[in-house]
């Protein structure tokens, strides 16, 4: 990925993509006072740049139906970098797994995992933690209610043109 240097506006496209990223060029381009060509510029060079990862659409977990999350935390008796990256390794790929952080102190990792019901957690355990020789601990809390979920990352945007942003999209 090459480094590129970003200023207000590519920070304003990319705080609004993040909040909906189905907006089209023209709209982005209004909202933030540049021409269509050269909003479609800056996000094609974000894209490139790496800054943009990926576009994803976000599920309602009411119509998708009933769903157990588990937050989790693993131990394990190694904690050399093979045995963190190998643990690492096995878990990330796993559709179940949807976050997975190295954390410090306490547990080595944290890990979000979403499942459809407790025996899809206990084949989750099976297949992730059981198996390994190397997992020490395993601690999981189910999630009763979620009362927030984003994907969205702070950005440094001053504070007079995220507001200049918001006027604009209000007319």
């Amino acid at each position: 990925m090459k480094s590129i240097d970003i200023d207000q506006i590519d920070l304003q496209l990319l705080d609004a993509l993040q909040q909906d990223a189905s907006q089209s060029n023209q709209s982005l381009a209004e909202r933030f006072n540049i021409s269509a060509p050269t909003c479609l510029r800056r996000v094609r060079r974000l894209r490139e740049a790496g800054w943009i990862e990926r576009e994803v659409a976000i599920l309602s977990t009411e119509r998708v139906g009933a769903l157990l999350t588990a937050v989790i935390e693993v131990s394990l008796d190694r904690q050399d970098a093979a045995a963190l990256d190998a643990f690492e390794a096995r878990v990330t790929p796993d559709d179940a797994v949807q976050q997975c952080y190295r954390v410090s102190p306490g547990p080595d990792f944290v890990l979000i995992a979403t499942v459809r019901d407790m025996p899809g957690y206990q084949a989750l355990a099976q297949r992730l933690f059981t198996i390994d020789a190397n997992v020490r601990n395993v601690k999981a809390f189910f999630s009763l209610k979620r009362a927030k979920f984003t994907s969205r990352v702070p950005l440094p945007i001053s504070p007079s043109a995220a507001s200049s942003g918001a006027a604009s999209s209000r007319s």
